[in-house]
């Protein structure tokens, strides 16, 4: 019998092609909105075209339609590929992929048309929350059950990293909605005030680290190795990364709160855990790159390993500014401006996109049996896209921390030397570079794509089968 019998790839291949679907559409909404910033005419006075209405839009096409689609992809190769077993229910499958497609056009409907709880990274209103929680358990049961029927005894760490985004994701997302509805598109959080700021953060800081991290860094610990043909550097510290993240990121939360109403301990609190964290991530980063021991000549001729590589880099840089960033008298400069939205950036486009790009890159051929395309055509990705992510970061960087001493510029009788409105216009340059780093990394999008397409509808076969799961050292 062959792999293509034994497992379950329909529903792989699917969500890898809507991972690349809604990538494009989700980066092309951001690059919209960025040049909305720059030239606020781009909203033609149409409210479902404004800026308020299409950045929830980007996120969650960007979080939830693209990066979704590919933790359910790289998940469900993996935990097959690993546990020498096909995935527990193929109809649950099928069910995690179409419902999951549906709340992307629910919320590609609702979210231009003002439908909002306006809750950062938790937009979406009532029915649909529900049906994300039924989505969810679904894909819990599809993972853990292809675990519990594995063929062999041990579970290779990156099922680990998988696992714990799929629990903790799932616990974040129902309390952090529960609400009470008024009607079939309002309903307002069960949570007042403070509270409501509280378990929001608590929310939106791990959708970052249980969502944005722990999902890819399972990506990072089969998809590193298998492209460099090279064992895990460390499986012992593989598993410290593991338990060290997972006990000190679910209290990070409140370093999105300070100087606010919340309790200066839990303030205090989210800072020490932050500082923390940057021990496991770089413990992690560490034994993502040095998997190329050995084999280091490898990044000279192949650029998938290098997309990779260069991602795990991002992850490490990210990981590093975000404990910086939220160092209160750190924070007291860099709140409320865009050297947030840097930050933010370097970890979504140089970490998540490249990471699961990367990843689809290895997976796809081996799904449809084909050869890639064209090697020529990845080097142009990643360099449009590294040349993007430099513009991008670099602009918000200098924009940043140029906000915040504007902002915070008094004069010697104490009045402000700026108005609000003088930041705003000082800023006008940078959002044109944020623009065309924006469409630098959009185009290597489109660029992949084109070289996807081409590679599934070709007629090379693939020398040899898929390879063999990765061995756990």
């Amino acid at each position: 019998m062959t792999d293509q019998q034994t497992y379950n790839y329909k529903v792989v291949r699917q969500f890898s092609i809507m991972t690349i679907v809604w990538g494009i559409v989700g980066m092309l909404v951001g690059v919209l909105i960025a040049a909305q910033l720059a030239w606020p005419v781009l909203n033609f006075d149409i409210p479902w075209l404004t800026f308020g209405r299409l950045r929830p839009l980007h996120t969650n096409a960007v979080i939830f339609a693209f990066g979704g689609s590919a933790l359910f992809a790289t998940s469900y190769y993996v935990v097959q590929r690993t546990c020498h077993a096909r995935l527990f229910s193929d109809g649950l499958a099928a069910f995690t992929f179409w419902g999951w497609q549906v709340i992307i056009v629910a919320a590609a409907i609702t979210l231009p048309l003002g439908i909002t709880t306006s809750k950062e990274y938790a937009e979406l209103e009532w029915p649909i929350d529900i049906l994300i929680a039924l989505v969810w358990v679904a894909y819990a049961v599809v993972f853990f059950g292809t675990i519990i029927k594995r063929k062999i005894p041990h579970i290779y760490v990156a099922n680990w990293f998988f696992g714990a985004f799929i629990i903790t994701v799932a616990i974040l997302h129902i309390f952090n909605s529960a609400a009470v509805p008024i009607s079939l598109f309002k309903s307002y959080s069960a949570y007042a005030g403070v509270q409501d700021a509280m378990v929001q953060w608590w929310y939106g800081h791990n959708a970052v680290g249980f969502f944005l991290t722990a999902g890819f860094l399972g990506m990072m610990y089969y998809f590193v190795p298998k492209q460099a043909g090279r064992p895990v550097y460390s499986y012992r510290l593989s598993v410290v990364h593991f338990w060290a993240l997972i006990f000190t990121y679910i209290w990070a939360g409140p370093h999105h709160l300070h100087y606010t109403a919340l309790p200066d301990w839990a303030q205090s609190l989210g800072m020490i855990m932050s500082l923390i964290l940057l021990a496991p991530s770089w413990g992690g980063m560490i034994n993502g790159i040095m998997t190329l021991s050995g084999a280091w000549e490898k990044l000279r001729t192949d650029p998938v390993l290098r997309l990779l590589i260069v991602s795990i880099s991002f992850y490490g840089m990210s990981t590093f500014e975000g404990p910086m960033m939220s160092i209160k008298t750190v924070n007291a400069l860099s709140h409320y401006t865009d050297w947030t939205i840097g930050h933010v950036h370097s970890g979504a486009l140089g970490w998540v996109a490249l990471i699961s790009m990367g990843s689809l890159y290895y997976l796809i051929p081996r799904l449809f049996d084909r050869e890639l395309y064209s090697l020529k055509l990845v080097e142009v990705h990643f360099w449009t896209a590294a040349i993007g992510i430099v513009l991008y970061i670099a602009s918000m960087w200098v924009a940043g921390i140029m906000q915040g001493l504007m902002w915070r510029a008094t004069n010697a009788d104490g009045t402000l030397t700026y108005s609000f409105v003088e930041s705003v216009q000082a800023m006008h340059p940078y959002y044109i570079v944020r623009f065309l780093g924006g469409a630098f990394f959009l185009f290597g999008a489109l660029v992949m794509a084109w070289n996807i397409w081409k590679t599934i509808a070709g007629a090379k076969p693939a020398v040899g089968s898929i390879p063999a799961p990765a061995a756990a050292h």
